[in-house]
């Protein structure tokens, strides 16, 4: 017979620090978006977006040779002030 013993606080820490990694890897991943991607996070068109938001300067955007990157924790504060001033100016 086969008896294996467990140590739950070991095996706890290892379980943690995995979870830890993956959810690094997971933010690294989502941390930059494309062109493709802002557009379904902001449920627009490429136009539309080109025209209410690239055309602005603080509009927080990368671009590299003719590719468009957007970081993603920046453009949904940036949204989130844009609409509060949409809302005042209505």
């Amino acid at each position: 017979m086969l008896e294996i013993k467990l140590d739950d606080d070991e095996l706890k820490a290892l379980y943690m620090a995995e979870v830890q990694k993956r959810l690094d890897k997971i933010e690294i991943q989502s941390m930059l978006m494309d062109t493709r991607q802002l557009c379904k996070m902001l449920s627009l068109s490429w136009p539309t977006v080109e025209k209410l938001f690239l055309s602005d300067p603080k509009f927080p955007s990368i671009r590299i040779g003719k590719k468009w990157l957007f970081n993603r924790r920046y453009v949904q504060e940036y949204i989130d002030r844009w609409s509060i001033e949409k809302k005042k100016n209505a």
